[in-house]
C-alpha cells in the first residue's frame, strides 16, 4: 500500500484514490458545505412558492374565477423551480450523486411538499460526510 493510500484510508476515502469529502481540505471542504447551503435554501423557497402555487392560487382560479394569482406566482414558480434544479445539479456533481438519485432530487420540486422531504433526507445524508 502506498504512502496516499494509506493517507487517505486514515481519513477515511470511501474508494481507493478518492479523498472524503470531510477532510478532503479547506477549499474542497467549503465548497459541498456551500453547495447544500444553496441547496437547501432553495428547496425551501421553491417548496413554499408551490404549495402557494397549489394551495392558494389554484383553488382561487378554478373555485373563484379569479386567475390573477396563477398568472403572478406560476412563472414565480417556475423560474425559482430552474434555480432549484441548478443548485440540485451543482450539489450532485460536487458529492457525486448517481444520475437516478439527482433526478429524483430535481423531481421533489414539481410535487408539493416533497422538496421538503427531500431536502430532510438529503442534509441528513451529507451531514455525516460535509461538516
Amino acid at each position: 500500500m502506498s504512502k496516499r493510500e494509506r493517507s487517505q484510508r486514515e481519513r477515511g476515502a470511501t474508494r481507493p484514490g478518492r479523498p472524503a469529502l470531510a477532510t478532503a481540505g479547506p477549499a474542497e471542504e467549503r465548497a459541498p458545505k456551500g453547495a447544500l447551503t444553496r441547496f437547501r435554501v432553495m428547496a425551501y423557497v421553491v417548496g413554499v412558492w408551490l404549495v402557494v402555487l397549489v394551495l392558494v392560487a389554484m383553488p382561487l382560479k378554478y373555485l373563484a374565477d379569479s386567475p390573477t394569482l396563477v398568472e403572478i406566482v406560476g412563472p414565480v414558480h417556475g423560474f425559482l423551480y430552474m434555480a432549484y434544479l441548478a443548485t440540485a445539479v451543482d450539489l450532485a456533481f460536487r458529492v457525486r450523486w448517481p444520475a437516478v438519485k439527482t433526478i429524483l432530487v430535481m423531481l421533489a420540486g414539481t410535487v408539493p411538499f416533497l422538496s421538503f422531504y427531500a431536502e430532510r433526507r438529503v442534509t441528513a445524508e451529507l451531514r455525516t460526510t460535509v461538516r
